[in-house]
């Protein structure tokens, strides 16, 4: 039973937009909101990206960037939060979270598309030469 769960979790993980869309195909059963479905799967898809990024460095170049990622993330963060007490005068936290968040989901999901085009091209080169 315990290999069935590290199965789904490495698939999960190696392919996070199967988790976006199993997430999505619930909540828009559950919720019946086509935009609530989508703010739901992006917002349980992020934590996939991130891990998915991190393994795909970690396959690619052989070393661990996640100190990295997690110091990226905290200085969006800040930097987020600094954002909204600029524009607003006050802070919502909430918000402040929930803009961080989809930040994240942008981020992570074009770096996890960059670095299937870098593996590719590097397994392809590498192949060949």
């Amino acid at each position: 039973m315990g290999s069935f769960f590290a199965t789904v979790f490495a698939t999960l993980v190696t392919v996070p937009i199967i988790g976006y869309f199993i997430v999505f195909v619930i909540a828009k059963q559950m919720t019946k909101k086509h935009r609530k479905a989508v703010h739901i799967a992006l917002d349980f898809s992020t934590v996939l990206f991130i891990l998915s990024v991190h393994y795909l460095i970690v396959t690619i170049w052989d070393f661990s960037l996640f100190w990295l990622i997690l110091i990226l993330m905290i200085v969006m963060a800040i930097l987020s939060l600094l954002l909204q007490y600029k524009l607003n005068e006050e802070v919502d936290l909430k918000k402040v979270f929930r803009g961080f968040w989809r930040f994240n989901f942008l981020l992570f999901f074009s770096a996890y598309i960059i670095l299937i085009c870098v593996g590719i091209f590097l397994s392809v080169t590498r192949s060949i030469s």
